[in-house]
Parts: structure tokens; sequence; C-alpha cells
């Protein structure tokens, strides 16, 4: 078995070879030494304290700011059907060894769900992708079944701040709380607009009584 998968993996690797994720050229990293270098000048690696009168969670890690070649990268991930780019995301995150470092604080991380017919229709969850890959390098648990999104909505892309919090209400649901209960949770998204999205997580999580919740998303808008 093990070696039909090596062979599978061999096979798909000829076919679908590896590229970096921004210019296209062949590249066994996803991220080709010139690119990486466009991509450190736009991080910020950054952390931000949340009110805690305002957000369910505590703090708000981000990598980049939603803009130019980082919005181009984010829509083709999230859109456009080139999942590979989470191996782009990943490669360059695992550089900044002290920000990686900070991952295994947490007792778990959880992906932002999406519903059954939106991940049918992309054929996968983005921010799936980037938090398994993050538990798999950092050796923590991945959990995908504590939060549910048990109905599908009009994408919040295409909504205003107060549209966005009314169209998020009552989307997800916690199961098996009992599993994160005094956990720290780290959170992950794809994007941070107005923060409804993980903020009404968070407020769900948080009904599991863990001891912290914080939220990492690859871009901030």
């Amino acid at each position: 078995m093990k070696r039909r998968k090596v062979i599978l993996e061999q096979i798909l690797t000829i076919i679908y070879p590896p590229i970096c994720g921004i210019c296209g050229k062949i590249n066994t990293n996803y991220l080709c030494n010139k690119c990486q270098k466009q991509l450190e000048k736009q991080a910020k690696f950054a952390r931000e304290e949340k009110p805690s009168n305002e957000y369910y969670f505590q703090n708000h890690l981000y990598i980049f700011v939603y803009q130019g070649m980082i919005r181009k990268m984010m829509i083709n991930y999230k859109f456009h059907d080139k999942s590979y780019l989470y191996r782009t995301i990943i490669h360059f995150l695992l550089k900044n060894e002290k920000f990686f470092q900070t991952f295994q604080s947490y007792d778990t991380i959880i992906a932002v769900p999406i519903s059954k017919k939106r991940k049918k229709q992309r054929g996968y969850n983005q921010s799936e992708l980037i938090a398994q890959a993050i538990a798999k390098k950092a050796s923590i648990e991945y959990n995908n079944q504590c939060l549910m999104k048990t109905k599908n909505i009009i994408e919040q892309s295409k909504l205003n701040k107060e549209e966005r919090q009314k169209n998020i209400q009552g989307v997800y649901q916690l199961q098996k709380g009992e599993r994160l209960t005094n956990k720290r949770i780290l959170l992950v998204d794809d994007i941070y607009t107005t923060g409804s999205t993980v903020n009404e997580c968070s407020r769900i999580l948080k009904l599991a009584q863990p001891t912290k919740i914080d939220v990492l998303t690859i871009a901030k808008d």
C-alpha cells in the first residue's frame, strides 16, 4: 500500500510538476528564490491583540496585507482551482522560524469550515489545507470534528460589514465540545476583512470553555 502511494505520487509529479505559486516556473519547493524575496519584502508576520469586549478571540496573527501580488495569489488559491498554492504559503511560512515556533504554544488547530456544498464545488477547503499543513509541521493536533458549518450562505466577500455580521449568524455549530475544554486553540482562516467570520467561529468555540483562542490568517484586508 505504501509503495503504491509513492508510485502514485511520482506519477502525479510527472503529470503535474511542482511550480512556484507566484511566477509559475518549475520549483520543487513551490516557491523560487526570486519570488521568495518579493514575498519577504511584503511580509508582516504581525500579531494584534483584540479587545475582549468586542472579540471572542484574543490575538490575530497574519502574514501579509491583502494587496498587490498577495491579493492575486489568494484569489487564485481560493477561487481559481489552484489548491497547490497552500504549499507555496507553507514553504514561505516555515522560513520564519520565530513566527512558526509560536504555533507550538497551542494544543489544537482548527480551520474555519465551509459548507459541504461549497467544498464540493471548489474541491477543497483553502483554510483546511493550510491548517493541516501547519499542524503536521508543528506536531500539533488538527481538529476537524468540533466546529461545523451547517448552512451554505452568500460568500462574505460579496457583502459589506453589517451584512457580513447578519449573514454569518447561526451558521456554525459546536460538536464534541468536551474535546476543546481547557485547550489553547489556533483558528485558521485565509483572509481577514472585518473579522465577522472568525469572531463568530470563536464565539461558538468559546462554548467549549477553552483556555485561549487565537486567529491566524494568511492576509489581512
